[in-house]
């Protein structure tokens, strides 16, 4: 024994501790653990795992074990929402699995937990911030993970706010020295909520709220880097929902995501949502490359695009993968937040110009390690990359004029007899009756003093000032087929007001004059050839009906609402030859009621117009009234529209065109009407509106009837003219739509159905004696009553089983993404 050495080890200038778990080397972690999960752990490869010598006093010399402390901002995806959910069980998708969460999770280790402070952990066992277990953004375990379920971009601000506090009062954190790093991920529910209110959802507004985000970062917090992950891709998650044998449960997920669900495979709506989709990818590349949040050494902010493109995984069998969805179908399981957060840390250590843009969820898929070269998380500066700049700025809106693409222009070889081979060359006369909107009453007013002028040559519906390219109006479209088209109005007044017969402040009580002095004007105007002439009259009427309906209720009902209509539509029919009637469907209009300005003119100016609208209390039944009226009008307009009253005459047609069906105010801001739409008083509309109007009526006469859009989409673009196609040349009739989406009253979305006649049972009369086939018939009628109501009290069960899923369905809407 006196011959035996020990070599007894001592602690050194760079390890200086008694060895513990958290601050031992790390080298075991490259060795498979007894407890290793090859589908939810990872495994780390890195050998090079030390920090700085000393704390960097730059964000470009950030290595990964200089983060003292993890954060996160966003949605249900960060929430954690349904990570850990029980496949079989839907509502568990409510439940927020925090610990689990690809960007901001902290449970158990990387073993079994694949998440970004996991891996971090490695790096600095030190690590702090993350959240654990379950529970919402309030709960102590959430610590810095202040994502909330179904928020949105403008909700971005508030959070950063929480956050930011959280980190100031917790003890454990020195707010001025540690080294942050905050993911911020946000936009999928104003994608999935675009179509409702594209104005409000526009990526001018996603990207200002993010924007206001970021700054109060840059302001507030020292030391930090910013992962701002673009809005992942979200049109392909559609496949989940095309395959029946999936099972998914479509019918939540059209709930939660209406504006992805819903649109066919090749609609315009499914284009314009994958646009945006795009766009605000773009914008937020626009914001940080504008390096405005590059000031100072101590904070930057690092597009993190590995969600730019998602391929949905898939089984042998080409259908998707179910494992990588939580049970809803939508959110995503543990094994899809397992690849995140591999392609999120993937991205931090790629250099900017040469990220990964592509997340096909890959289980392959292995982490990367810094190298010697490149030890720290890239950002521009350390990449060797320029910023683009700013994006340049915008010109001026100078006019509310179109661009024009279509290429097919030509009339029909030969005059057509029918109207429903009519095409949009074929027009030579345009007219118009209806109220001071198609009056253009107030349209480019400047103050109240301008307010009674009609502006009638730029009216949406009949107006020809000057060209398309600077006047966005029915006539100017049509023109444009047609450069010898008659009857638009030009200018204020009625010196030049052509067959604009509209007056203002009328009823629909009023169209009826209004169509004798039209047919009048028409037979006297010696350019227009009466009998030959194909005609195209636009009927917009009853706002003056629902703003004076609580003075006038005997007056007004929907049915004299319907009355007046038809009786102009009869004249119509009886007395002009070659024409085709747009009848507009009334608008929603209360919403009216939040167009709203702290100017002593538009309120009383206002209330003054619409009195019944816009004097009744919130709540109140006169209100409800109103409601109910509203939609009584358009129910009457369907009727009269979709039934067979004008079917006798090949060259007359009455096409509703339902864009305002459903009426949306565009917005700047939440619950901020956008004035721009409307004139000085704050109830008639402006030019640009009225253009915006003639854009959606063009569009809808290119549309089949009962695929018409039934909404307004007010937004900025250009653009936005439909063009006649070789396949569909003419204007869509009830005779040339597909026969299998025409509507009929009974049909129409929104419309009671009328209950099926009750069959008349005559009562035979029986000889005195009865003959021996009645008993038989008598237990077959027995026997076919009780499996009627074991019928209707198996359909009650339903209805009630139904009921309490809808209720769950409210519950679940909150979680969105």
């Amino acid at each position: 024994m006196d011959d035996m050495m020990f070599f007894v080890r001592c602690p050194s200038e760079d390890r200086p501790y008694l060895r513990t778990e958290k601050n031992s080397p790390s080298d075991h972690h490259s060795e498979p653990s007894p407890l290793f999960d090859p589908i939810m752990g990872t495994e780390l490869p890195c050998e090079d795992l030390s920090p700085s010598n000393s704390p960097p006093e730059s964000v470009h010399a950030l290595r990964p074990g200089d983060i003292n402390v993890v954060a996160a901002v966003g949605d249900s995806l960060t929430a954690g929402n349904g990570i850990g959910a029980n496949p079989n069980n839907l509502l568990d998708v409510l439940r927020q699995f925090r610990g689990l969460s690809w960007s901001i999770g902290g449970d158990e280790n990387l073993t079994t937990v694949t998440t970004l402070p996991n891996i971090l952990k490695h790096f600095n066992p030190l690590l702090t911030g993350y959240s654990t277990g379950t529970g919402k953004q309030d709960t102590p375990q959430a610590f810095l993970n202040q994502a909330v379920a179904g928020q949105r971009s403008k909700d971005m601000p508030k959070q950063v706010r929480n956050l930011v506090a959280r980190m100031k009062n917790d003890s454990s954190i020195n707010f001025e020295s540690d080294w942050k790093v905050i993911t911020m991920f946000i936009g999928g529910n104003d994608i999935c909520d675009y179509c409702s209110n594209s104005l409000y959802y526009s990526v001018d507004n996603y990207v200002r709220h993010i924007r206001e985000a970021l700054d109060y970062l840059h302001k507030m917090v020292p030391r930090a880097l910013v992962n701002l992950v673009e809005p992942l891709h979200i049109v392909p998650l559609r496949e989940m929902h095309l395959d029946p044998s999936v099972k998914c449960p479509t019918w939540l997920v059209k709930i939660l995501c209406p504006c992805v669900i819903l649109p066919e495979g090749s609609s315009t709506a499914l284009q314009q949502l994958d646009d945006i989709n795009r766009r605000y990818q773009q914008a937020l590349n626009a914001l940080v490359e504008s390096g405005r949040y590059d000031t100072n050494p101590y904070f930057t902010v690092i597009i993190q695009p590995f969600l730019r493109e998602i391929i949905v995984p898939q089984l042998e069998d080409g259908r998707p993968d179910r494992s990588y969805f939580s049970p809803d179908c939508f959110h995503l399981s543990q094994k899809a937040q397992t690849l995140m957060a591999r392609g999120l840390w993937n991205n931090m250590l790629e250099p900017l110009g040469n990220k990964t843009t592509r997340q096909d969820f890959s289980p392959g898929t292995s982490l990367k390690c810094p190298s010697k070269a490149s030890p720290f998380v890239r950002t521009y500066h350390n990449s060797n990359y320029t910023y683009g700049g700013p994006s340049p700025t915008p010109p001026p809106i100078t006019n509310w004029g179109s661009d024009f693409n279509c290429v097919d222009l030509g009339p029909s070889n030969s005059m057509p007899t029918s109207v429903h081979k009519l095409r949009p060359g074929d027009i030579k006369v345009v007219a118009a009756l209806g109220d001071s909107t198609t009056a253009g009453v107030g349209a480019k007013s400047k103050n109240l003093f301008e307010l009674k002028r009609e502006y009638k040559g730029v009216s949406w519906s009949i107006g020809g000032d000057q060209t398309l390219e600077t006047v966005t109006t029915l006539p100017n479209i049509l023109r444009m087929f047609n450069p010898s088209l008659l009857g638009f109005s030009k200018g204020q007044g009625s010196l030049q007001k052509g067959f604009n017969m509209a007056v203002a402040a009328a009823k629909s009580s009023d169209v009826l004059t209004q169509t004798k002095a039209l047919i009048k004007a028409m037979k006297g105007n010696k350019n227009v050839n009466f009998e030959k002439d194909w005609k195209l009259v636009t009927i917009f009427v009853g706002a003056n009906d629902l703003c004076n309906y609580c003075t006038e209720q005997n007056n007004l009902t929907p049915q004299n609402y319907s009355q007046n209509l038809m009786l102009s539509l009869d004249m119509l029919y009886k007395e002009v030859p070659r024409i085709m009637v747009n009848v507009v469907e009334i608008m929603q209009i209360l919403p009216l009621r939040t167009v709203k300005k702290n100017d002593l003119g538009c309120t009383l100016m206002q209330r003054s117009n619409c009195p019944c609208v816009l004097n009744a209390e919130d709540n109140s039944p006169e209100l409800e009234e109103i409601k109910r009226i509203n939609h009584q009008y358009q129910i009457e307009t369907q009727y009269l529209a979709f039934g067979d009253r004008y079917d006798g005459r090949e060259d007359f047609t009455v096409v509703l065109q339902p864009y305002l069906h459903n009426s949306y105010i565009p917005y700047i801001g939440e619950g901020q009407a956008d004035l721009s739409f409307f004139s000085v008083d704050c109830f008639h509309i402006s030019e640009r509106a009225h253009a915006e109007m003639a854009i959606a009526l063009w569009n809808n006469m290119l549309e089949p009837v009962g695929r018409k859009q039934s909404y307004n989409n007010f937004t900025y673009d250009r653009t936005k003219i439909h063009c006649p196609s070789e396949a569909n040349p003419y204007i869509f009739t009830r005779g040339n739509s597909p026969p299998e989406i025409t509507l009929t009253p009974s049909t129409i979305p929104g419309t009671p159905s009328s209950p099926p006649p009750v069959p008349t049972v005559v009562a035979p009369k029986c000889a005195s004696s009865v003959p021996v086939w009645v008993p038989v018939v008598l237990g077959l009628v027995g026997l076919l009553i009780g499996w009627g109501v074991t019928w209707l009290l198996f359909a009650y069960r339903q209805r009630h089983t139904q009921k309490r899923k809808e209720e769950k369905v409210i519950e679940m809407k909150g979680t969105c993404f």
